[in-house]
């Protein structure tokens, strides 16, 4: 009898998880967005909005009334998804404009234009990233992943800046990721030029994330412009299209990968959520304050990495 009950355990094993799945990713997922803050008259900026966790947050966003910007590369898809969110939250005040943070030129672009086109800008999230890409380099000559997802950020934010302080109370959302524990600023090696691994290079530029986010947090202290670094999770993406191995373990645990719209949450919590300025410069993950590394709370580390951004992106440093 047990011989016959240990391979039917087997056999069921896969359909209790099934089974289970939604509770499992239920409990996974507990953070959730409870702010029912309304947003017309507001302006928001969300990068990489044509996929995604981006296109969940500026679906919700829309929802409530602000005018979006879906600033993203690829303007057609933008297109497409921006009338999908008009036609399901009946706001047409969802618009795209292009923006590839690979190049510091389409950047400068984006930004001129905005500036040109809005008086104000209430939420910026910068939320487009890559990961694990083989080694390549930025329009610029800047190693990929800290190219785009430090980098472009850096400069953008730099560029709407003085519109955020004219526009406060405003704030500014960097999504990172848990795997920043694993980073490390290595400013011999910035551009990966010694030494070079996928997965090791994204994990640095999401350490990149959270010092951007603390440093800009002290500079920007009594302006009215808060700012917030968030882990939005593991989450079902284009993210992970780069690696193999990634895209296997995504479909090999699928049922207990968050959604698009679960890992925008944390994104709109800190985008959204009254009350949350004296916690400016933390990290969240689930719509909670979140633990960083060592390496994160580095203050020296984070005033050089500053430095040397401005320096590479041909910014005066202050």
């Amino acid at each position: 009898m047990v011989d016959l009950l240990f391979p039917l355990l087997l056999l069921l094993l896969p359909f209790l998880l099934y089974m289970a799945a939604p509770q499992i990713r239920k409990m996974l997922s507990s953070g959730v967005c409870t702010s029912t803050v309304q947003l017309p008259g507001k302006v928001v900026v969300v990068t990489g909005a044509n996929t995604g966790i981006g296109k969940e947050t500026a679906k919700d966003l829309a929802q409530r009334g602000a005018r979006v910007y879906l600033a993203c590369r690829d303007v057609e898809k933008g297109e497409l998804v921006a009338k999908e969110i008009q036609t399901t939250t009946g706001n047409q005040q969802v618009l795209v404009r292009k923006l590839d943070l690979s190049d510091t030129k389409s950047i400068r672009a984006f930004a001129k234009g905005f500036l040109a086109e809005e008086n104000h800008l209430h939420v910026l999230i910068n939320n487009a990233g890559v990961m694990m890409c083989p080694y390549s380099k930025t329009a610029d000559g800047f190693e990929m992943h800290m190219g785009v997802n430090h980098l472009g950020h850096f400069l953008l934010t730099h560029l709407l800046l003085e519109k955020l302080k004219e526009s406060a109370p405003s704030r500014i959302v960097n999504v990172s990721s848990l795997a920043h524990h694993l980073g490390r600023i290595h400013f011999h090696n910035l551009q990966g030029e010694k030494f070079y691994n996928a997965a090791l290079a994204y994990c640095h530029s999401k350490l990149a994330n959270i010092l951007f986010t603390q440093e800009l947090a002290r500079r920007l202290k009594g302006s009215g412009v808060t700012t917030y670094s968030v882990h939005p999770g593991t989450v079902q993406s284009e993210l992970v299209r780069h690696s193999s191995f990634m895209r296997w373990m995504w479909w090999l645990f699928s049922f207990f990968i968050k959604t698009p719209q679960q890992g925008a949450q944390t994104s709109l919590h800190c985008a959204l959520t009254e009350g949350l300025e004296i916690l400016s410069g933390n990290h969240f993950s689930d719509c909670h304050v979140a633990w960083v590394s060592a390496q994160a709370r580095n203050e020296t580390i984070a005033r050089r990495l500053w430095d040397v951004s401005c320096d590479l992106l041909g910014l005066p440093i202050d």
